[in-house]
């Protein structure tokens, strides 16, 4: 382990597989103390419920944003598209950032030293492969929030700064995705990796450290794309 984190307190949204699994696992590897939260811990789309969790653990230095995903939902024209399924997306991706960044920041600011960290989604820098609108506009949504954020929080030390991931099998939902290329779909997304292979979480942890580290304290405001150098959506 080393000492790059030691001290500090981090919490991890949408820990229950995958991407924050993973991430958590790095954080407490650097020597932060984590927290990891899920949906069937925490309601993180209800304010009150935020409220309560984060007033709860005290001094938090370090949030990393990566509830969210589909909630369930296919690709569907967008006049099919119930009121209910957007919001449900929107809340899930974007509206749990809102929540938990607004948690965190009071403490931040008086310690002046903070660092937000967003997952968002290839989806948001192009379009989505699952051709859900909601997904694609939370995913956007969290991009810009990003950058609103780290000019907001600047002035008291905090960074904010975002990841967009290419394509990774992190949990069911991406697996039966990835299943429902087929083999010739399969192949030609492969190929349009530069890297030729598929994302691991492992490798949006290795970014999610890097921005958590005080080497990357001036670093803000920042959108990287950790997709193996991807061509395609």
């Amino acid at each position: 382990m080393t000492a790059g984190l030691a001290g500090k307190t981090a919490v991890v949204t949408g820990t229950a597989h995958g991407i924050g699994v993973a991430i958590a696992d790095a954080l407490r590897t650097d020597g932060a103390e984590v927290h990891g939260v899920d949906k069937d811990a925490v309601d993180l789309t209800k304010s009150e419920a935020v409220r309560e969790f984060f007033a709860g653990l005290g001094a938090v230095d370090i949030l990393v944003n990566n509830a969210g995903g589909v909630v369930g939902q296919v690709g569907r024209p967008l006049e099919d598209v119930p009121d209910d399924d957007w919001h449900a997306v929107i809340d899930a991706n974007l509206t749990t950032a809102f929540f938990c960044t607004r948690a965190v920041v009071p403490g931040m600011k008086e310690r002046r030293w903070g660092r937000i960290i967003n997952i968002s989604s290839a989806a948001g820098l192009s379009v989505s492969r699952t051709g859900i609108q909601a997904y694609a506009s939370a995913k956007a949504g969290q991009i810009g929030f990003t950058r609103q954020m780290a000019h907001e929080l600047g002035p008291f030390g905090i960074t904010v700064n975002c990841i967009a991931p290419g394509f990774i099998l992190s949990n069911p939902t991406t697996q039966k995705q990835w299943e429902s290329y087929g083999e010739d779909g399969q192949r030609q997304l492969m190929a349009d990796i530069a890297l030729r292979r598929l994302g691991k979480p492992e490798d949006i942890a290795n970014g999610a450290a890097f921005f958590a580290a005080e080497r990357s304290s001036w670093i803000t405001g920042q959108t990287i794309a950790i997709d193996g150098g991807s061509a395609g959506l």
